[in-house]
């Protein structure tokens, strides 16, 4: 008997068959198009028998994993030998970007807690996945998330206490970059080789590497300007504004009076203008005044509102009560393998007393 491929999709997937007519007296359809990339053919059926589509049921569980990591090469390798992933380290930097600068300020012992979930499919763990509760100790400074996910499925992350986690401002306009000259208004200049004032921050990188604007707001100006070389400024209300320089181009179709969001690419780091190097030159100015991007206090996005706040206790606080008791025992692992008493040297080499 002649047998047929057809396809069995996932129950979750949709599909349109289209121009479906009979041609033979096997009663099948002889033309199939199912608008769906992803299907996979993965069984039979007999000419005989009209065709039906099937579902096909994935069994999705969910798990919830722990970990705890003190770094000492870097954030990414000792993330990864504790056996995370690289996409959930990224969450993690993604969740304390606004406290914490990870290209310039972390150092050995800062160390980090998390309680994450893992998606499981048909028995296979994906990648998928997601934190639940982190903290993250930074140069003997303690922050905490915890996410808290509304009514409408919409996930976001918040202190435990109910302050949002995101901030009006990134803390750099670059991912792990380099600062290569800091804020300083006695700063000798490395070319004119006179006193000059540094109103911001250098951040080397190559060339060609995305710069983001730090904050919501409002392309103000866009071109070149002298020394500075290729610029953009942002104004993001009536009292903040950020400035991009040195930069090699921008991002296209990007003009002056375009909405900008926070995260989003507005160029590429470069060397135009007066510059010994390739960099991006980043300034943040208040009511008019230069400030230091690195000490100037950001202020928070919304916190949750009081009448979701039950609703935020109960659905957070089990989470963060479990990341208090994994960093507990990971704290009582250290210090019980610190103070653990030395083995004893080999009986042949111990001296023997006999009364």
């Amino acid at each position: 008997m002649n047998t047929r491929k057809h396809t069995i999709l996932p129950s979750k997937l949709n599909f349109t068959a289209k121009n479906i007519r009979h041609e033979t007296q096997l009663n099948f359809p002889s033309t199939l198009v199912i608008e769906n990339a992803e299907s996979v053919e993965i069984a039979h059926t007999n000419y005989e028998k009209p065709f039906r589509p099937s579902s096909l049921e994935h069994i999705e569980t969910t798990k919830i994993n722990t970990a705890h990591v003190s770094i000492e090469t870097s954030l990414f390798l000792d993330g990864l030998e504790a056996g995370l992933s690289k996409e959930l380290i990224l969450q993690l930097t993604d969740i304390f970007a606004w406290d914490i600068d990870f290209a310039t300020n972390l150092r050995p012992g800062d160390q980090f807690t998390l309680v994450y979930e893992k998606k499981i499919i048909d028995g296979i763990e994906t990648n998928s996945d997601q934190i639940i509760a982190a903290e993250f100790i930074n140069q003997g400074s303690s922050y905490a998330a915890v996410r808290y996910i509304n009514k409408s499925g919409v996930a976001s992350y918040y202190t435990p206490d109910g302050q949002s986690m995101q901030r009006a401002f990134l803390t750099a306009p670059v991912d792990f970059a380099k600062i290569s000259s800091p804020f300083d208004m006695h700063r000798m200049h490395p070319i004119l080789n006179r006193i000059r004032a540094h109103k911001g921050i250098d951040y080397a990188a190559r060339i060609g590497t995305p710069v983001k604007t730090t904050g919501d707001g409002i392309v103000s100006f866009s071109g070149n300007k002298g020394a500075y070389g290729q610029v953009i400024i942002i104004q993001h209300n009536d009292h903040f504004e950020t400035l991009y320089a040195h930069m090699s181009d921008f991002r296209k179709g990007l003009a002056v009076g375009n909405h900008v969001k926070q995260g989003d690419v507005i160029g590429f780091v470069g060397q135009s203008g007066l510059a010994t190097g390739p960099h991006l030159h980043y300034e943040f100015h208040v009511d008019g005044l230069y400030r230091d991007p690195e000490s100037v206090k950001i202020p928070h996005s919304m916190p949750i509102s009081d009448n979701l706040l039950t609703d935020f206790n109960s659905q957070t606080q089990p989470f963060y009560a479990q990341l208090n008791q994994v960093k507990a025992k990971s704290l009582y692992a250290k210090i019980h393998t610190s103070i653990s008493p030395s083995p004893l040297p080999p009986a042949s080499l111990q001296q023997l007393h006999f009364d």
